[in-house]
């Protein structure tokens, strides 16, 4: 058993090898530029804090492993296309020749809806986000707003990449489709499910507010919609006389 896996394993090593590669020299790229990139990130949040009030950092390493953090978010970033061609082409080898021609495809498809997920959090929820939890901490008279910049870029990058991943539902059924894995009668079954398991996600990913959960949650449920209409093209579930004409 382990002599008909051992091929796998090491090209999995193989993949996982170039997109660490990838990662790696990405980092070393944006490392040199991460104060740049940090200004990007900061600027959800200077937008609702008072006037005069810039994050703090609280212990003695946090200024330099927010560099870090700020590079490693970037790299990953920047790296999808790769990360995502290196997963096509470890699951290619078990294709049939027409599905292996999807590469461009996929790699095209799951880095936009990634980085449309991105941007979505980045330009609509975040907004929202921040302006609730930054205002609920001003109007008390207990405490001032001064977040630390660790905590922040760390919630930043789980806030970013959670949308990023959410949004690669259709891209992930439409090549779950190809393969015969699910029909759109498969997704309509398991609607219900489905909505209640993105309103759980949404409450874990976004801030405690209603309004940026809502905010998460039904683009996600508009998104599920299209891949079951994705689907239902790529893989329709075909009822009995469907079946006995193609044993005719």
């Amino acid at each position: 058993m382990f002599e008909e896996l051992k091929p796998h394993l090491v090209d999995l090593r193989k993949r996982l090898l170039v997109s660490v590669i990838t990662l790696v020299v990405m980092f070393f790229v944006c490392f040199g530029f991460w104060e740049h990139i940090l200004q990007i990130i900061l600027a959800p949040l200077t937008d609702v804090l008072p006037k005069g009030t810039k994050p703090v950092f609280i212990q003695v390493g946090e200024g330099f492993l927010t560099a870090v953090k700020v590079s490693f978010f970037s790299s990953f970033i920047f790296s999808t296309p790769v990360i995502f061609w290196q997963l096509w082409l470890f699951v290619a080898p078990g294709l049939y020749s027409n599905e292996k021609k999807l590469i461009l495809p996929f790699v095209f498809f799951g880095t936009l809806m990634f980085l449309m997920g991105v941007s979505f959090a980045y330009y609509v929820v975040m907004p929202y986000g921040l302006t609730y939890l930054i205002n609920f901490g001003n109007e008390s008279e207990m405490f001032n707003a001064m977040p630390s910049i660790g905590y922040y870029v760390t919630f930043f990058a789980k806030f970013m990449i959670g949308f990023g991943i959410a949004f690669e539902l259709p891209v992930v059924c439409y090549f779950l489709a190809k393969l015969g894995l699910i029909t759109d009668q498969t997704l309509i079954r398991f609607f219900r499910i489905a909505i209640v398991l993105i309103f759980i996600l949404a409450a874990f990913l976004t801030p405690p507010e209603v309004t940026t959960q809502v905010l998460m949650a039904l683009p996600l449920i508009l998104l599920y919609g299209v891949s079951i209409i994705i689907v239902k093209f790529v893989n329709p579930e075909k009822n009995d006389l469907d079946n006995d004409l193609d044993n005719v």
